[in-house]
């Protein structure tokens, strides 16, 4: 028998939509941008509309690049929206896995819808790095510095790694290239294969759901794409992001003050900020660990753990049972706090990305900023672990002692004896959204 394909009309359902809708809205955008845009590094002068840049020597892509800006009929709302695109579509695709891990919409039999989830996050960081390279800029010249000194860290084969990317030498002129046929190519079909797939699964298991769903008419899916276009739109319009023409062509070895990556690469530029310089030589063979661990090992471990996570869960749970109904995040109280800590370390990850900015902010010392993360990405993962375990245990017992004795009403009566005493209501587990006791 098939599932129940109804679904809650319920706020936490829309991310997953909005991550459909803006991946919709980056393919007709990127088509767009694909006319005028010229993937290729050769240097020539530029003649564009840009007055400040005339007669400097650029790429051919970022040329390209500003002639999109200012000569292309709505290329810079194009170009601009296409950017805002890419941070809405991997805020809710974050924002659609946490729900999903909340309420444990992972479990069976949803185990790969949520592996098609952590897919589509990690090749929407992918795309939006190779499309944050190609307009040439400053800001692009010290991502590829970056990602040179993360290929260069790996043992035995990065140098051969970095001339793969690279050619004979830095930044060269194959990089731009073979990121641009990612971006605008490979990444974006197997997307587009991974929503395919979930469609499918989605259509085989039917929709998870609280307890009591209603079903969900089509016309308000449609009404949300239309509104997340119009924000977009809306943004790519009256908010300015990436503007290229003030930051300047790229320059080998050199970067702008206070450049800092995408809202979702921040976590590595953090992890690297604070990691001590440790250098070991390992067979005669310097190994840098403090690009490597940061930029590499902890990043690949978080992704494995979240990816592996419901394996993990039902072989500590032994639950082999099919769910559909979701859960409530106080009734798994571990798996809840686990999330928590999960955030907390990326939180603190993403916000050590801006140790110099707090430092100069309130006047502290940067060494000290520094320390501070150090310690708090180890000890801020335990204590938010602990106190959120102990909330959840502490609301579940709430409802027991409500259960037992009823829920108090504010009302006050006196007994013949002149004894005062609190009325209650018994309550009952009704179906209500997550089971939720009610009056």
């Amino acid at each position: 028998m098939r599932p129940l394909q109804a679904r809650m009309d319920h706020w936490s359902f829309l991310f997953g939509q909005i991550a459909i809708y803006s991946f919709l809205v980056l393919l007709v955008t990127g088509v767009f941008l694909t006319f005028f845009y010229d993937p290729d590094l050769t240097q020539v002068v530029y003649q564009g509309s840009y007055l400040p840049l005339r007669d400097v020597p650029v790429s051919r892509a970022f040329a390209s690049s500003l002639e999109i800006s200012f000569d292309v009929r709505g290329g810079l709302l194009m170009r601009q929206a296409h950017h805002w695109a890419t941070l809405v579509f991997v805020a809710a695709v974050c924002l659609h896995l946490l729900r999903m891990f909340f309420t444990g919409a992972f479990r069976r039999p949803r185990g790969l819808n949520w592996l098609i989830w952590i897919g589509l996050l990690v090749l929407g960081m992918a795309a939006g790095v190779t499309g944050g390279i190609l307009p040439d800029d400053m800001l692009s010249s010290g991502s590829l510095s970056l990602i040179q000194g993360i290929t260069q860290s790996i043992p035995f084969i990065g140098t051969t790694v970095t001339g793969w990317l690279f050619g004979d030498e830095a930044p060269g002129t194959q990089i731009v290239p073979i990121f641009y046929w990612l971006h605008v190519i490979v990444l974006p079909i197997i997307m587009a294969e991974l929503f395919v797939a979930r469609r499918w699964l989605l259509r085989r298991h039917g929709h998870s759901h609280y307890p009591g769903a209603v079903h969900v008419p089509p016309l308000a899916s449609l009404a949300l794409f239309f509104f997340t276009a119009a924000m977009l739109t809306l943004l790519g319009t009256v908010a300015q992001i990436n503007p290229i023409w003030q930051y300047g062509p790229a320059r080998p070895g050199t970067i702008g003050a206070g450049a800092v990556p995408d809202w979702y690469m921040g976590f590595l530029d953090g992890a690297i900020r604070i990691m001590p310089a440790w250098e070991p030589v390992v067979g005669g063979h310097p190994v840098t660990l403090s690009v490597l661990i940061p930029a590499l090992v902890v990043p690949g471990a978080f992704f494995t753990v979240l990816a592996a996570y419901p394996l993990l869960e039902r072989r500590f749970t032994r639950d082999e049972k099919l769910h559909h109904t979701l859960d409530r995040p106080r009734e798994a109280a571990v798996r809840t706090a686990l999330g928590a800590a999960g955030m907390t370390f990326y939180g603190l990850l993403w916000a050590a990305a801006a140790n110099d900015q707090i430092a100069h902010t309130f006047d502290v010392s940067l060494f000290a900023v520094t320390w501070f993360f150090r310690i708090a990405v180890i000890a801020g993962p335990v204590l938010a672990f602990e106190l959120t375990r102990r909330l959840c245990m502490g609301l579940r017992g709430q409802e027991r002692e409500e259960l037992a004795h009823g829920v108090e009403t504010g009302t006050i009566r006196r007994s013949p004896g002149g004894g005062y005493t609190e009325v209650t209501v018994a309550v009952r587990e009704q179906a209500g959204i997550g089971g939720t006791p009610v009056a």
